[in-house]
């Protein structure tokens, strides 16, 4: 008898594993046939030297679209360098992704796309290929339109620059998490206004810039690092970075060293609550990274403009405090 049950047990076991797998394998590229916005990139000069602005400064797309950490320093010191994509990002168990071309080449770039492609890719979080988008590293949904056509239209201003950037390598993990967590899923009604908040220093322009465009919520909430859900309040940070060895080799810096990110609501022991001002703000951002190895956008953040800065201060500042002590910003773990 025990050895029927235990035959039972075993065959709904496989049978369950095997049907995960079979799952797993038929959803992880679901492809999604939706359209995209009815929006048109632009060669007005104004639309696109607010789209340099935007790619160089608060959506800080110069901090991953480049080819390696020669073009990543420099593009955060100040250089305008290629967009053209390469630059790999380890996800740990669930594969590599590398970052893609930008640039205007009609190959390997956004050259190849149709605006209708492209707008879609940063409305809705999925790829010309129908595929869904990491949404998360991609934020953009809610930009605003006039924005959106900026960022678009900058970019495809850019020089082409060939670069055939490899497909992500997803391991079974990895599939099985694209599969299950709305981190992969599009984003079907994301409701975005047609016009953004003036440049100004005001509350609403600071909460359009952190969360939709400079994406401080992005990382300044916890979250699981296996689906990147959010666990933790937002803005009361707690977010944690692995090493990522060679760039901190690069870096000349410690490859055991991990980052943490601080508290931004105005709790009164958070990070945030040492700037009284705005203009402490400023200057904080004005000095650039404390940290070499820093996921923090250091670089684009610094070039915003004072107005925006501002804002985003003032948006912090009128948040409901929250009462999270993460800890110390760098660390060590042991191994296990």
């Amino acid at each position: 008898m025990l050895k029927k049950i235990l035959l039972v047990i075993v065959s709904i076991l496989v049978l369950a594993i095997v049907g995960f797998y079979i799952f797993v394998q038929a959803s992880w590229d679901k492809k999604y046939d939706w359209p995209g916005p009815a929006l048109k990139s632009s060669t007005d000069s104004t639309v696109i030297a607010r789209g340099k602005y935007l790619v160089n400064g608060p959506a800080h797309c110069i901090s991953c679209h480049v080819s390696g950490f020669d073009d990543l320093v420099a593009g955060d010191t100040g250089a305008i360098v290629p967009l053209q994509g390469g630059l790999m990002f380890t996800m740990g168990p669930l594969g590599n992704l590398y970052t893609r071309n930008l640039t205007s080449d009609k190959e390997t770039g956004l050259g190849r796309y149709s605006d209708e492609q492209v707008f879609r890719m940063m409305r809705h979080a999925i790829r010309p290929d129908g595929m869904a988008s990491m949404s998360l590293l991609m934020p953009f949904w809610k930009m605003a339109d006039d924005d959106l056509v900026a960022v678009v239209s900058y970019l495809r201003s850019l020089d082409p620059v060939e670069n055939n950037v490899p497909e992500a390598e997803w391991t079974f993990m990895g599939k099985a998490i694209r599969s299950l967590s709305p981190t992969f899923k599009p984003i079907e009604k994301p409701d975005a206004p047609a016009v953004a908040p003036p440049m100004a220093a005001t509350i609403e322009r600071g909460e359009y810039l952190a969360r939709y465009v400079a994406n401080c919520v992005g990382c300044h909430t916890e979250r699981d690092m296996m689906t990147y859900e959010a666990i933790g309040p937002e803005f009361a940070g707690g977010m944690e970075f692995e090493p990522w060895p060679a760039l901190h080799k690069y870096l000349g810096a410690d490859t055991t060293l991990w980052l943490r990110t601080p508290n931004i609501t105005p709790d009164i022991n958070s990070a945030f609550s040492k700037f009284k001002t705005p203009q402490e703000f400023i200057t904080r951002f004005r000095q650039g990274r404390a940290y070499a190895f820093s996921p923090m956008d250091w670089g684009p953040f610094s070039r915003m403009s004072d107005e925006d800065l501002t804002a985003i201060w003032m948006f912090l500042n009128n948040l409901k405090p929250v009462a999270h002590n993460v800890g110390d910003i760098v660390f060590t773990k042991e191994k296990k």
